[in-house]
């Protein structure tokens, strides 16, 4: 193969400021070609392009023949992009957590697992985490001339919607000033991916954790999340349902316990 032919193989796809780390000759292929995970390391999306951490899993890039590159792009909890804009446009595939996602002029909007969102070619946005959760999305873009990306300046606070005494979580109430970390863990990991994931709806997830909440008799955890199951769809008549069954196998001062937690959760809640 001659040397003109050789250089287009090894162009090095720039995909959101970093330097993708695939087999540029995979697309090329003649024959199915798998690149396993775990092959591929991610990166530290850079500091002038990000604010906050955001890691860039490499999963292909552009070849000779091709135009198009991806990267799997973890923003954690509060982490965003700068402005951006995209010579042929982008589009994102979030996989976990809750993210924000914003047009120049344009109001925030949040996205969710499953969302697949658009940016058409040149439009000025950025996009990344939500404040207390993370967010996982797949990015595809394709080049022109070789350019996938054009950055431009950093998100203030007032256009990522940071704004001095907006409500916090319930994990940064109880623990942020003494367990800051312990808040962060539990709003970016625990509800942020864990109770994201696609393989089981809310609701389903809120019946195990009170389920589970009841038989170890924690009250105090089971006080919100028996608040949580209602915003989750979960009937008053369901939870004391569950309550009772579990009497038979967690035993009865445990179930005597979540009736009096229940009792002034259905009050609050006017339930």
């Amino acid at each position: 193969m001659t040397a003109d032919l050789m250089r287009p193989l090894i162009l090095a796809a720039i995909v959101l400021g970093c330097v993708a780390t695939t087999d540029v000759r995979a697309q090329d292929a003649s024959t199915i070609v798998i690149t396993r995970g775990g092959t591929r390391a991610p990166r530290i999306a850079p500091r002038d392009n990000f604010t906050g951490l955001v890691r860039v899993l490499p999963l292909f890039d552009s070849t000779a023949t091709t135009r198009a590159s991806a990267s799997s792009v973890t923003f954690e909890a509060g982490a965003s992009s700068a402005w951006h804009s995209h010579p042929r446009g982008q589009t994102l595939v979030v996989t976990s957590g809750v993210g924000r996602v914003q047009r120049w002029g344009g109001a925030v909007d949040e996205i969710r697992v499953g969302d697949v969102v658009w940016i058409p070619a040149g439009m000025k946005h950025w996009h990344g985490a939500a404040p207390m959760q993370t967010m996982t999305h797949i990015a595809v873009q394709e080049h022109l001339d070789g350019r996938f990306v054009d950055w431009q300046e950093q998100v203030s606070d007032s256009q990522y919607g940071v704004q001095a005494g907006a409500p916090r979580s319930r994990a940064q109430e109880l623990m942020g000033d003494i367990a800051p970390k312990l808040a962060q863990l539990t709003d970016s990991v625990l509800f942020g991916d864990v109770w994201t994931r696609p393989g089981l709806s809310q609701r389903d997830r809120s019946i195990a954790t009170v389920s589970a909440l009841i038989a170890m008799n924690r009250p105090d955890q089971l006080r919100s999340h028996l608040a949580l199951a209602l915003d989750n769809g979960v009937t008053r008549d369901e939870l004391m349902e569950a309550i009772t069954h579990l009497a038979f196998y967690a035993g009865w001062p445990s179930a005597v316990t979540a009736v009096s937690v229940a009792r002034e959760v259905f009050a609050a809640a006017g339930r």
